[in-house]
């Protein structure tokens, strides 16, 4: 839900003076709460996926990291992915990643689901994210939306839980579902 009032508009700056322990996302200005904690199942889905992530890239120069993490992609909006993997490592910043992150990574959730599918699809498109994957544990599905040259994702290409899952962004490395 968001904060307070529809018409407020809300940058980083406010953001950072919220109080401690309570978990917000701003898309274009907009505040939205992030609670109440993810499931517990949902969380071993994005462990295992940042597991296999950083077993791959742990020598190289690409870096996996867990939610919660600040990913700040204008003065207006700050979010939280579930997973993300950053291959500038100027990006990374003491307090969180300034910039379009490679890779993110959004496990849905009956109450996040419409929102990482279309929201937060539409916001990490218009930010250059070069590849962004959905994974639904309920499904058993991953969508997986790639940045095209004319900055734009089209539809995405659908995985299974049989499928491997080769990561353009990150060299072709191949992740098993």
């Amino acid at each position: 839900m968001p904060l307070v009032h529809p018409d407020d508009r809300f940058t980083y700056a406010d953001y950072l003076s919220w109080p401690e322990g309570e978990r917000w996302e701003i898309v274009d200005g907009e505040a939205f709460a992030m609670t109440p904690a993810p499931s517990f199942g949902h969380q071993r889905v994005i462990g295992r996926i940042y597991y296999l992530l950083e077993a791959a890239l742990h020598l190289g120069p690409c870096v996996p990291c867990v939610s919660p993490v600040d990913v700040v992609l204008a003065e207006d909006t700050v979010v939280q992915p579930d997973v993300v993997v950053v291959c500038d490592r100027s990006k990374i910043q003491p307090a969180g990643i300034r910039g379009a992150p490679d890779l993110v990574v959004e496990v849905l959730s009956p109450s996040t689901a419409l929102r990482d599918r279309g929201t937060k699809r539409d916001l990490y498109e218009r930010y250059g994210v070069r590849e962004y994957l959905t994974v639904d544990p309920v499904a058993r599905f991953t969508e997986r939306y790639l940045l095209r040259e004319d900055g734009t994702y089209g539809k995405p290409d659908l995985f299974g839980p049989e499928d491997s899952l080769r990561l353009a962004s990150l060299a072709g490395l191949e992740i098993p579902l």
